[in-house]
C-alpha cells in the first residue's frame, strides 16, 4: 500500500470513500422508471440479470435489498416486494452505466485514485495530517465501516469513479436561458392559500363490507400475484459469537502509552481563535468590471463610524445584531465558531490571529465580501494533548481491537471443532449456546443475529445436514448447520386469508374513496362553494396557511406531489379529486402571492443553480433510461424470469 503511495507509476488499485459518489448516481438510478419492463429467460440460474457481460446474482440483489431495508428501517414484510426490486433496478443500471464508460474507453488512473484518496472526510481517515495510517488499520476501518475486504472496497469505489466520469460528459455542456431560471424561480416560489376538503381512506375502510365469498372470488382473480409469495425457508442451528462471548480483555497502562506515542499526530490540537465580527458589504462590480466608487466610499464610512462606536464602549453584540450584513453570524451578536489557520479568507484570518488578548479589536479589515471589523473572544496556542487527556480516548479503541481479534480467533477455532466434533462439542468446550432457529426466510431476523445478509447468503447457499461452517454477523460471527429447507410455495385461500382480506379491503377501500373525491369535486363545482359541498359528504374543512410547493400540509403532505395542482388554479377556483395516497382532498384556493422582481434579482444566482442541477439530473435520468432500453433491445442486458419469480417479483406464467 505505501509504496503504491510512494510511486505514481506503479499500477495498484487502492481507493477508499466512495460513497458520496454512490450515493449521488443511486437518486439518480432510483428515479428511472421501466427498467423491468422487457424481460427474457437467459441469464443462469443464481443470476438474476446480465448485464454488459457482468452478472448481477440474485444474492447480491438480496444483499443490497437487506442494506436499504436497514438503512430505511423498512419492515421485512415490504422487502420482497417494494425494496427488492428498488434494488435490482440500482444494481443493472450501475453495471450498465459502467458498461457504457468502458465502450466510450473510460478509464479511472491510479493519480486519480490517488487524489480523491486524500481528499475530505476520507483523507482525513486515512490519511491523517496526509500521512497514511498504514495497511493493517486501512483493512481495519474498511471491514469496520463497510463490511468488506479491501481488494472488494477498492474494486467497488473504482467503478464509481468511472461513473462519476461518465455522468460529468452527459452533463457537461447543459446551460440554461435566463426565461427558464425566472419561471423555475416563479414556479418554486409562489405561495397559495387555500380551503381543502378531506375524506380518509380509514374511514373508507369503516365502510367496507366482507363475505367469504368476495374473498374467495378476490383470491381466484388475483391468484398469479400469490404464487410462490411463501419465500424458501431454513432452519438452522447455530453459535452467536460476539464480543460478549470473549473473555474479559484487558488493556495496560504500557499499551495505552504505546498506542499514544504512535498516533501522537492524532492528538495535535492547532492554534485556533474564536471572534466575533461586524460586516459590511461593499458593492460588487458591475457588467464593467468597475466598483461603484460612491457606493463603496458609504460602505466604508459606515464601517468606520460603526467601528468608534465600539472604541468609544458601544455594545458590539448589539451593534452586530443590527449592523452587520452576515446573516450566519448577526443574530448571534456577530460570533463565529472557533477555526484554524486555513478556514477563511487571508486578510480576515491573518487580522484574527494577530489579536492576542479577549476583546481586542482589530481596526477595518477588508475583503472580498466587504470591511470587517473583529473582535477577539478567545484565543488557542497550538498544542498535543497530553496522555492522561486522551486515555479515555484509547482505551476503548484497544479494547475493541482486542475483542474483535479474540472474537475472530474463537469464531475460527470454533469452526473446526464444529466441523471435526459436531456443533454441541464445540459449543460446550467454551460454555457457549447453541441455539435453533424456526424456519426463517432471508429477509427475517434470528435471534443472537438479528438482520444478516452474509449469514443469509451462506446459510441459503449451503446444503442441508452438511458440516457446520463459519459467517459473519454485524455483530461478529456465527457458526450454524443447516438442518432442513422449505422450497417456496403458493399459499392456499386459507393460509393467504389475512393477506387476502386486507388487499380486498384496501382495494375498496380505494374504489370507494375514489368515487366520493370525485362526486365531491364535481359538487361544490355546481355549487360554486366547497365548504356546502363538504358538510353534505361529511368531509372534514381545513384551510391552509400561504404554502409554496416545498411545503407539507396536513393531510395532504407535500405539495409537489398531487396537490401542485394548486399553483395552476386562479383565485377561487376549486380542484378536481386529489389522491394523497392515504387521503382524497379537493381545493378551492383562497389567495395568492407571486414573488417579486426584486426577489428575483436578489437570488438569481441561486435560483440559476438549482435550475442548472435540475436540468443537469433531468439530462442524465434520460441517458440512463435511454441505455437501459438500448442495451435491452441489443442483448446487453438479459434477465432471468425463473430467479424473479421465486423472489416473488413476477407471477408464473408472465
Amino acid at each position: 500500500m505505501i509504496k503504491f503511495l510512494q510511486t505514481p507509476t506503479k499500477a495498484k488499485k487502492f481507493v477508499l470513500g466512495g460513497l458520496l459518489v454512490v450515493v449521488a448516481v443511486m437518486m439518480v438510478i432510483t428515479l428511472i422508471p421501466g427498467i423491468f419492463d422487457s424481460l427474457t429467460n437467459t441469464a443462469g440460474r443464481g443470476v438474476y440479470a446480465r448485464v454488459g457481460g457482468h452478472d448481477v446474482t440474485t444474492a447480491d440483489v438480496d444483499r443490497s435489498a437487506q442494506q436499504i431495508a436497514r438503512q430505511q428501517r423498512v419492515p421485512p414484510e415490504f422487502v420482497a416486494m417494494i425494496i427488492r426490486p428498488q434494488a435490482a433496478s440500482q444494481l443493472v443500471t450501475k453495471y450498465a452505466l459502467i458498461a457504457e464508460a468502458h465502450r466510450m474507453h473510460l478509464q479511472v488512473t491510479d493519480e486519480e485514485v490517488r487524489n480523491f484518496l486524500r481528499q475530505g472526510q476520507f483523507g482525513e481517515m486515512f490519511f491523517p495530517k496526509g500521512e497514511f495510517v498504514g495497511q493493517a488499520k486501512y483493512e481495519d476501518l474498511v471491514q469496520q465501516y463497510f463490511s468488506m475486504g479491501t481488494s472488494q472496497f477498492e474494486d467497488l469505489v473504482k467503478e464509481q469513479l468511472l461513473i462519476s466520469k461518465l455522468i460529468a460528459i452527459v452533463q457537461g455542456n447543459i446551460t440554461v436561458p435566463e426565461s427558464e431560471v425566472k419561471a423555475d424561480y416563479l414556479k418554486q416560489n409562489l405561495k397559495v392559500k387555500f380551503t381543502y376538503a378531506v375524506l380518509t381512506n380509514e374511514d373508507m375502510m369503516k365502510q367496507v363490507k366482507v363475505t367469504d365469498t368476495e374473498l374467495r372470488a378476490f383470491y381466484d382473480k388475483h391468484k398469479q400475484e400469490y404464487v410462490n409469495s411463501i419465500p424458501e425457508k431454513r432452519k438452522a442451528r447455530y453459535i452467536a459469537i460476539s464480543s460478549s462471548n470473549v473473555p474479559g480483555v484487558s488493556v495496560s497502562d504500557d499499551e495505552i502509552r504505546q498506542y499514544y506515542n504512535q498516533h501522537a499526530d492524532q492528538y495535535k490540537v492547532p492554534e485556533r481563535v474564536h471572534v466575533r465580527h461586524i460586516l459590511v458589504k461593499t458593492p460588487p462590480p458591475g457588467a464593467d468590471g468597475k466598483v461603484d466608487q460612491k457606493s463603496l466610499d458609504s460602505a466604508k464610512a459606515k464601517a468606520e463610524d460603526l467601528l468608534k462606536q465600539i472604541q468609544n464602549g458601544g455594545n458590539f453584540e448589539e451593534l452586530a445584531k443590527k449592523n452587520s450584513d452576515d446573516p450566519g453570524s448577526a443574530t448571534k451578536g456577530g460570533e463565529l465558531p472557533a477555526f484554524q489557520h486555513g478556514a477563511m479568507v487571508p486578510e480576515f484570518e491573518q487580522a484574527a490571529f494577530a489579536l492576542q488578548t479577549k476583546g481586542q479589536l482589530s481596526g477595518l479589515v477588508k475583503s472580498q465580501y466587504g470591511y470587517h471589523i473583529i473582535q477577539l473572544i478567545d484565543k488557542q496556542t497550538a498544542h498535543t494533548k497530553s496522555l492522561e487527556e486522551v486515555k479515555s480516548d484509547i482505551l476503548p479503541v484497544l479494547k475493541q481491537q482486542k475483542e474483535t481479534k479474540a472474537a475472530d480467533e474463537l469464531a475460527r477455532t470454533l469452526e473446526a471443532q464444529a466441523k471435526a466434533q459436531g456443533l454441541d462439542k464445540a459449543a460446550a468446550a467454551r460454555n457457549l449456546q447453541v441455539q435453533t432457529s424456526d424456519y426463517f426466510s432471508n429477509t427475517d431476523s434470528i435471534p443472537g443475529i438479528g438482520p444478516a445478509p452474509d449469514f443469509m447468503q451462506a446459510a441459503f447457499s449451503a446444503k442441508p445436514k452438511s458440516p457446520p461452517q463459519l459467517a459473519r454477523t454485524p455483530n461478529g460471527y456465527a457458526v450454524f448447520e443447516i438442518l432442513d429447507s422449505q422450497p417456496a410455495k403458493t399459499p392456499s385461500f386459507e393460509e393467504a386469508r389475512h393477506r387476502v382480506e386486507n388487499e380486498f379491503r384496501s382495494e375498496q377501500a380505494q374504489s370507494m374513496l375514489d368515487r366520493k373525491v370525485q362526486e365531491l369535486s364535481e359538487r361544490a363545482k355546481v355549487l360554486h362553494d366547497l365548504k356546502k359541498a363538504a358538510s353534505e359528504q361529511g368531509a372534514q374543512l381545513k384551510t391552509s396557511d400561504f404554502v409554496t410547493q416545498q411545503s407539507q400540509v396536513p393531510e395532504i403532505g407535500s405539495m409537489n406531489g398531487a396537490a401542485s395542482v394548486a399553483f395552476s388554479l386562479g383565485k377561487n377556483q376549486i380542484s378536481g379529486p386529489i389522491n394523497t395516497g392515504r387521503n382524497g382532498v379537493v381545493l378551492q384556493v383562497l389567495d395568492i402571492q407571486e414573488p417579486s422582481a426584486e426577489e428575483f434579482a436578489k437570488n438569481k444566482d441561486v435560483a440559476r443553480e438549482r435550475t442548472l442541477e435540475q436540468k443537469r439530473g433531468q439530462t442524465f435520468q434520460l441517458f440512463a433510461s435511454n441505455l437501459i432500453q438500448t442495451m435491452e433491445k441489443d442483448g446487453r442486458i438479459k434477465y432471468n424470469k425463473e430467479e424473479q419469480q421465486q423472489s416473488g417479483r413476477l407471477p408464473a406464467g408472465s
